[in-house]
């Protein structure tokens, strides 16, 4: 487990590591692929917590309800295990799986001008929400929106019209007022 030099621009966050599991140095992982056990695919992971930065590397893990549970390589003592806890766990976007031309990541959306059918600015897309029953895009105001409001849009078909990731921008049928 050494330090890396990795530029952070280059990583994706897939999962944390919340605590540890056990007498063994596993350790508890937050997942946020989908499904949740994806997270196990990769092996090779950058954590990062503030400016610390580790290289580890994935031995084994299994899903223990809506948790994953991972053994990591060199990493067999509880206490140790314990300071690993609030990590990030990133690797590289090149490692993420191609998607469908009209499927996006996350983190393709964050950012993107967010215009309605009317051409209002209503800002740009901060993050999303999981929801159950859609995700939900939380748009918050941005300079030259058309006001200061945030918004909660559904991500659905009937709500996103178009996303151009070339031009930075989302279009959709809102209505300013809601």
């Amino acid at each position: 487990m050494n330090a890396s030099s990795a530029p952070a621009e280059d990583l994706i966050v897939i999962g944390k590591i919340v605590s540890v599991h056990g007498v063994r140095g596993d350790v508890k992982v937050y997942s946020f692929t989908d499904p949740i056990d994806n997270l196990l695919d990769y092996r090779h992971w950058t954590l990062r917590r503030g400016d610390e930065v580790k290289q580890v590397e994935l031995v084994t893990g299994r899903l223990q309800g809506k948790i994953l549970v991972a053994s990591l390589k060199g990493l067999n003592d509880r206490e140790v295990a314990r300071s690993y806890a609030d990590f990030e766990i990133c690797i590289p976007r090149a490692e993420l799986p191609a998607l469908a031309s009209d499927e996006y990541y996350w983190y393709q959306l964050q950012g993107l001008k967010v215009i309605n059918q009317l051409e209002q600015l209503l800002g740009v897309v901060d993050h999303l929400l999981e929801t159950g029953a859609n995700d939900v895009l939380v748009v918050k105001p941005c300079a030259g929106s058309l006001d200061d409001r945030e918004r909660l849009l559904p991500y659905t078909d009937q709500c996103v019209q178009r996303i151009d990731l070339e031009l930075g921008e989302m279009r959709v049928d809102w209505d300013a007022d809601f």
